[in-house]
């Protein structure tokens, strides 16, 4: 389950790339956080067709964002309200939850989030 910061590490060539490149094709990603990794990079003035090939390539598994997701995504606002989430990391961390996988990340500070059914794996 990827978190954004970890495709932008990949796509950017940051450390822990090699991480994610090595999860790969398994990976699995909500849909919310893609759309934080397309606007992030769109930030950097790259084409929009070029943007779509660089993540297309990958291959990666985009789960939509349902009903059910939404309201675990909320639940998560309520349990973590220091950790400053986003909608897109509480998204990476609902689908994570209802998959029963870890949720790979760039963010140090998810550390902290980690324990009973909520597993977090750090890139770098």
């Amino acid at each position: 389950m990827l978190d954004a910061s970890a495709l932008l590490a990949l796509l950017q060539n940051e450390p822990g790339a090699e991480v994610v490149a090595s999860r790969l094709p398994q990976c699995v990603m909500s849909v919310v956080s893609l759309s934080e990794v397309f606007a992030k990079l769109a930030d950097h003035g790259l084409p929009e067709v070029d943007l779509r090939a660089a993540i297309e390539v990958l291959d990666i598994d985009v789960r939509e964002f349902d009903t059910e997701a939404a309201y675990a995504a909320g639940e998560l606002r309520r349990i973590t309200p220091r950790a400053g989430l986003s909608l897109g990391d509480r998204a990476c961390l609902a689908l994570a939850l209802r998959l029963g996988t870890a949720a790979v990340t760039a963010d140090r500070a998810w550390a902290a989030l980690a324990g009973g059914t909520l597993r977090i794996e750090l890139i770098r």
